[in-house]
């Protein structure tokens, strides 16, 4: 029999301070989403009425062939108008990515008090946290959602200090993912016209983190989301999805697959890696990219996995439009900031939008 929360406290103290996250309260037994699951009307996502975005992936590899500037104006385009796009052919190897859902599945699988020593506050690493939904103690209605996040300092940290389960793994993607995230962003800032030093593209991304998503299967999915409206804080994001799907972007400005405002379902493509541009990026080109609003539903059928590769500058880092770019389109539209001074605005507040950017956003602008 599935246990009974008396009040909000009581699950609260379940779900997020004990670390049984939302895997223990769906192995609980329960048969309907718990009140402080239950999202505003607003905020719910019924995927009948979703609009899968059709556009085909890029291919990587051709930007070693005759058709280079093609491809770089495929992705640039795709950052300009929609700030989400798929990949193949990335260099990183598929069974890598079939194995990253099998180990994630595992970790999750383990029993709570595995999990649990990775929590805040009594987690062994500064690196290593285990959670669930995104700012639990601040949100009116909890994610469905939990997650392991690793913080990558250099391969022997990682291997000393992520959890076993997961560790060479995710390390192994990491850092056969790195080298394509360089490429696309020494691209979009090119497609600027701005010339920047390598230490400069290498400042865009020297801070990573790895997460491993979990989703269990849900009740009242059509009550519930996985992950509420937002938009990522770095430079590039890179996502492996499973096939289940879920993921959900919304439209800044027409383009084929949609009209302003509609909100697109990203499909599961076997053997592609998903890249969204960040909030980062969105400052460093002066609004011309746009970091992707997106959002994830739960599912009643299958529990669902994702794996994100989240590419920040150091939190020491200086940030802020380009001059090159300023000078071309004649105003500045962000200003410039320690990148700490946004993570503390980014981490410290609920999902609700793109609204992470006014803390960037000059007023004049």
């Amino acid at each position: 029999m599935a246990p009974s929360f008396e009040d909000g406290n009581s699950l609260f103290d379940f779900v997020v301070r004990n670390g049984n996250g939302v895997k223990g309260l769906v192995d609980s037994g329960i048969s309907k989403v718990p009140d402080q699951y239950i999202q505003p009307q607003q905020e719910r996502i019924d995927n009948q009425n979703g609009i899968s975005h059709k556009l085909p992936p890029i291919d990587l590899s051709k930007l070693d062939g005759p058709n280079h500037d093609q491809v770089v104006e495929e992705i640039a385009s795709a950052a300009e108008k929609l700030g989400f796009f798929q990949v193949v052919n990335h260099g990183v190897p598929v069974e890598l990515l079939e194995s990253l859902k099998d180990v994630a599945h595992k970790f999750f699988a383990q029993p709570p008090e595995k999990k649990a020593i990775y929590c805040q506050g009594v987690s062994p690493s500064p690196y290593v946290k285990y959670g669930t939904s995104f700012v639990p103690e601040k949100e009116r209605a909890l994610e469905w959602k939990d997650y392991i996040n690793m913080v990558y300092t250099n391969d022997a940290d990682a291997l000393n200090h992520w959890p076993n389960e997961c560790k060479e793994v995710a390390l192994e993607f990491l850092n056969t993912s790195i080298k394509m995230v360089r490429k696309l962003v020494e691209i979009l800032i090119g497609k600027l016209g701005v010339t920047v030093e390598d230490s400069r593209i290498d400042a865009l991304t020297g801070f990573k983190m790895v997460n491993m998503n979990y989703y269990p299967a849900c009740p009242n999915p059509d009550l519930t989301v996985g992950v509420g409206r937002h938009s990522d804080m770095g430079t590039l994001t890179v996502l492996l999805q499973d096939g289940i799907g879920g993921l959900y972007v919304k439209v800044e400005e027409d383009i084929d697959a949609g009209e302003k405002g509609d909100w697109i379902e990203i499909p599961p493509i076997p053997g592609a890696l998903v890249i969204n541009v960040g909030d980062t990026l969105q400052v460093v080109s002066n609004g011309r990219y746009k970091s992707a609003e997106h959002r994830v539903r739960t599912t009643s059928t299958q529990s669902r996995v994702s794996i994100p590769i989240f590419t920040t500058p150091k939190p020491t880092e200086k940030i802020g439009p380009l001059p090159q770019v300023v000078e071309t389109d004649g105003v500045a539209r962000y200003r410039h900031f320690a990148f700490q001074e946004y993570m503390n605005n980014f981490f410290g507040n609920v999902h609700d939008g793109k609204k992470s950017l006014d803390f960037a956003k000059l007023d004049s602008a």
